[in-house]
């Protein structure tokens, strides 16, 4: 959803209730890198046999670049990667690759800091190029990489009058987009499982809000919500089982939790505010969303054995769609600002909160990588609904500008089980 019609939605509901190409792939582009980048060169592969589709070299020198925290070299005495790709039968195909700490000395050997073997199909090159950008990033940083993650998002193509919805799914770097649904009435708030194979999303197909969940692998959904009234917002929870949701089906819009085997709900707020965005910590033992109990959107966390509401977002006059780091010690969350929307963080034990993005265009719709490193967003480009990706510690930033309709809504999937 873009930052206009999130907007506008918020403001009806606060004045009404409390006053032809579809897979074209997103194009990965680094806007702000760290200036201390680690230096590293990465060799072409060397091909014995029939060359493959795929150029495995290049898409690991991609994946790291894009990241912002590698600049490719040619030095002599720079980390190294190396590697052979040798044809093994009918579409299938042998990869060693070696990473290769820099040289120390005009004497001295490089230490082999990777050294890894597979066998896989031409069809699966492409996503062992990300698996060995992930071993190679995690061996340098300490950091387990995301680059075999995937996103959800949803593409709008508005045409002479009509205007079309898909919900997408793409490798993390844009590639490899396929849809899961394609409508003539919005899709929004896609939200993926702990194990990534299955997304929750609103469709308003019936001309009405409901709440499905789809797999991932086989595109089979089920209906889960069409309470009267508004169904929407749905955040899985840590161990998979329980769906939280906003519904208005008894007037106001309060916060819910859904077990999805029983389909039995308990409501999490009982109130005439407006409660919704719901997003579970990592622990599984509190939520928060976004409320007007304080006037303004801000940001509560409820404690689900006490109930206890605590307010923890105060930097900036809105502050909405938060969610945790995956080590549940910060938030982050859209928040406004001299009439400008961006992405901040918020650390829970200082209170310290932190603008990422000071874009000169609004933000929206923040998701974190299973990392905790990166955030990726919805933001404006040449007047265009685009997705953007920014650092937790705002070093770093991408845009992934689609070629085709808008992108937006986007959600980060986690690591695959």
């Amino acid at each position: 959803m873009t930052i206009r019609k999130l907007i506008s939605i918020l403001c009806i509901s606060f004045a009404t209730l409390f006053s032809q190409t579809t897979f074209a792939m997103l194009s990965m582009e680094l806007t702000r890198g760290i200036s201390g980048a680690m230096p590293i060169t990465i060799t072409p592969f060397a091909i014995q046999g029939v060359p493959p589709t795929e150029d495995i070299a290049a898409i690991v020198s991609n994946d790291l670049k894009n990241s912002g925290r590698f600049k490719l070299s040619t030095g002599s005495t720079d980390d190294k990667v190396i590697g052979t790709v040798q044809e093994a039968g009918a579409n299938r195909y042998q990869i060693n690759f070696q990473l290769l700490e820099g040289f120390k000395g005009k004497s001295a050997q490089p230490t082999v800091l990777l050294n890894k073997k597979y066998t896989v199909s031409g069809d699966e090159l492409r996503s062992l190029a990300h698996h060995i950008s992930d071993a190679i990033y995690q061996q340098l940083t300490g950091v387990k990489g995301v680059f075999s993650t995937r996103l959800a998002y949803v593409v709008v193509q508005r045409g002479a009058g009509s205007t079309k919805y898909i919900l997408e799914i793409a490798d993390q770097d844009g590639y490899n987009p396929r849809p899961l649904l394609t409508s003539n009435d919005p899709i929004m708030s896609p939200s993926w499982s702990r194990d990534g194979k299955r997304i929750a999303y609103v469709s308003f197909e019936n001309q009405h809000s409901a709440i499905y969940i789809e797999d991932v692998a086989t595109g089979s959904r089920q209906l889960i919500s069409e309470f009267k009234g508004h169904n929407g917002a749905p955040a899985w929870s840590p161990d998979g089982r329980k769906l939280a949701l906003v519904l208005s089906k008894t007037g106001s819009f309060n916060i819910y939790v859904m077990d999805i085997g029983s389909r039995q709900l308990t409501p999490l707020t009982q109130d005439h505010y407006i409660n919704t965005e719901p997003s579970w910590s990592p622990n599984g033992r509190s939520l928060i969303f976004t409320s007007n109990r304080s006037g303004n959107p801000q940001i509560f966390q409820l404690n689900l054995a006490s109930k206890a509401v605590t307010r923890v977002s105060y930097d900036g006059n809105f502050n909405a769609r938060a969610s945790y780091t995956p080590d549940g010690n910060h938030i982050t969350m859209l928040n406004r600002e001299s009439g400008l929307y961006n992405i901040g963080i918020l650390d829970l034990d200082t209170g310290v909160f932190r603008v990422l993005t000071n874009s000169s265009s609004d933000s929206e719709s923040p998701s974190m990588a299973p990392n905790g490193s990166m955030i990726l967003f919805g933001t404006l480009y040449n007047g265009r609904s685009v997705l953007g990706m920014v650092a937790t510690d705002g070093s770093v930033q991408i845009r992934l500008p689609g070629r085709n309709g808008e992108v937006q809504d986007p959600a980060w999937s986690p690591f695959s089980a």
